[in-house]
């Protein structure tokens, strides 16, 4: 892979690769890391590493030099199971959970903080902020812990308190910050500017995606092997890292010569806190202001998503939809994966199964369609939360 590259992805102002802020010098908007893609016709084994596993087997394809020594965790290679019994329940016996809990800190924040930190330490990076409201903190802490990197993590006091105990088992600093989850946010910015500190937000970094992309390199192989891409792909977003990186991983495997139709890619907010779903509905450009209400799904309650604009220009790009659910239907769906497929999920994933019910319910996706579930994070991250009233 050629040289990575810096881009804005709102004006595409170039910034050189050890740019050392995270937004564009000329507009202030969040950057991309661009690379040329190899054109491999297609073949599996010209974009993987044989005998690696894991994320890191996609290297040809990661912003790296074949000669970095990367931060590991074993991240990636999350299994993908047929929920045949919620499937059926809803209609739609095609679904398909890709088990991102099964990472390391037990959520899918672990690809990206593998890229991130292993480009933190690349630049010789000693101290880290992080702001997140549990699930990035602690992915954050562990692989700073692996590269001996110094971590900071701000974290909203209304965090779950298994979030926040993980993050300090990896010896993280822990600051605990009062009010709206964009508090935390303000305090790790400001945190940041002390001087040998790099601010590793996840929302903003753009190395977080290239790990986060991985994500749609997996498709890759299960295409191979059974020759059928799902039609559907649903993700619970907040700020987006993972929905974002799925698409990009998409338009990759497409540059590098695989044929394939791309799945339309589907994102799940909650009535509480929806500021994408209800700029979708508007056919704005940017995400519409609101004021997050406590929701128990915590992990997509973003009230202003810096990388909103990316994420609506990707939602229509690939076709999809925006929904919102209720708290009982998180609730609900929660519940139901569990007594029907053995799988405890966090309430944020259970977010996405609930907008899977109500896409099924208004036909956009059909009976005889096959959709995959990203499951973001384990339900041993929010053990009990409310139980939301009516």
């Amino acid at each position: 892979m050629t040289d990575p590259r810096l881009t804005c992805t709102e004006c595409g102002f170039a910034q050189p690769v050890n740019h050392a802020g995270l937004e564009c010098v000329e507009c202030a908007r969040p950057l991309r890391v661009e690379v040329d893609v190899p054109a491999v016709g297609g073949s599996l084994n010209a974009v993987t590493r044989p005998g690696t596993r894991g994320l890191w087997k996609f290297g040809p394809l990661l912003p790296f030099a074949d000669s970095v020594d990367p931060v590991t965790l074993g991240e990636g290679g999350t299994p993908t199971v047929l929920l045949d019994n919620w499937g059926g329940l809803i209609g739609v016996p095609n679904v398909y959970a890709k088990l991102e809990y099964a990472s390391p800190t037990g959520s899918f924040k672990d690809r990206g903080s593998a890229t991130l930190v292993t480009r933190l330490r690349e630049l010789g990076v000693r101290k880290a902020v992080e702001d997140s409201s549990g699930n990035a903190g602690a992915s954050v802490a562990a692989y700073c812990a692996k590269a001996g990197v110094e971590a900071v993590i701000f974290a909203p006091e209304s965090a779950p308190a298994a979030k926040l105990t993980q993050i300090q088992v990896y010896g993280a600093d822990l600051q605990l910050i009062p009010g709206a989850r964009e508090n935390a946010t303000n305090a790790a910015r400001e945190a940041a500017q002390a001087p040998d500190t790099a601010y590793a937000s996840h929302n903003l970094h753009p190395y977080f995606i290239e790990g986060t992309k991985t994500f749609a390199y997996e498709f890759l192989e299960g295409f191979v092997d059974n020759g059928a891409m799902p039609d559907h792909v649903v993700i619970p977003v907040g700020n987006g890292s993972l929905y974002l990186g799925a698409a990009k991983g998409f338009r990759e495997l497409a540059a590098a010569g695989f044929e394939f139709v791309s799945p339309r890619l589907h994102l799940v907010q909650v009535e509480a806190c929806a500021p994408l779903a209800e700029a979708a509905r508007a056919g704005l450009d940017g995400p519409t202001e609101v004021a997050p209400q406590l929701t128990i799904a915590g992990g997509i309650s973003v009230g202003q998503p810096p990388r909103g604009r990316e994420v609506l220009r990707t939602l229509r790009d690939s076709g999809g939809a925006a929904v919102t659910v209720s708290e009982r239907a998180v609730w609900d769906a929660r519940l139901e994966l569990a007594e029907q497929e053995g799988l405890f999920i966090e309430p944020t994933s259970a977010a996405a199964f609930a907008g899977v019910r109500q896409l099924a319910g208004v036909g956009v996706i059909q009976a005889g369609d096959s959709v995959l579930v990203a499951v973001t994070g384990a339900g041993l991250k929010d053990p009990q939360p409310a139980e939301p009233a009516g």
